[in-house]
């Protein structure tokens, strides 16, 4: 009999560990799901208000950085520029290398609205080449009304399904057909 009392010991110590283990998990999920949801943030609208805390000096150097591979180095500037904490300044610096943001003054930023429907695309100095592809086909458009911050709105737009809207757009920006920009936004399926 006393050979059986060191194996149920060990048997209760496990169940209790066990029992301890499936409370704390469940006051964690409890805590999540209690707090309030907060708005999900996309990369490019963090980038673009991480762009607009930042003078223009801050913006130079930050992209400098970025450029050079300094990533420590951005997030730290970044920190002591705008105050925020560590992680927010991580997940800005990481926005912006992804999302390249021109710097815009003041005045700019205020006056900031999105492409308005019936006004002309604005076109850049330069031709910008997007290529999509999908197995053997390959698509390539290329604009001076197109650029990184207007593709990536175009790209979200397709990944979320609305490929439509993102057709649309794309069409508006460049020089083809509707029809050819549907075809353009089928091969963006990552």
């Amino acid at each position: 009999m006393e050979s059986l009392v060191a194996p149920v010991l060990i048997l209760l110590a496990v169940i209790a560990g066990v029992t301890l283990a499936a409370r704390a998990v469940s006051r964690r999920k409890a805590a999540r799901t209690a707090g309030p949801a907060e708005p999900t943030v996309t990369p490019a609208e963090l980038a673009r208000a991480a762009a607009a805390r930042l003078s223009e000096e801050e913006h130079r150097r930050l992209y400098a950085l970025i450029a050079q591979g300094q990533a420590m180095a951005a997030i730290k500037l970044y920190y002591e520029s705008t105050g925020e904490g560590l992680r927010a300044s991580r997940d800005a610096v990481g926005a912006l290398a992804a999302h390249p943001q021109p710097y815009r003054g003041a005045e700019a930023r205020h006056a900031a609205v999105d492409d308005d429907e019936d006004e002309e695309p604005q076109r850049f100095p330069y031709r910008y080449r997007a290529i999509a592809s999908k197995g053997e086909v390959t698509r390539e458009v290329s604009s001076n009304m197109l650029n990184d911050e207007i593709y990536g709105r175009i790209r979200t737009l397709a990944r979320s399904g609305d490929t439509e809207a993102a057709a649309t757009a794309l069409s508006r920006h460049s020089d083809i057909t509707l029809n050819q920009a549907r075809e353009f936004i089928e091969l963006l399926d990552d």
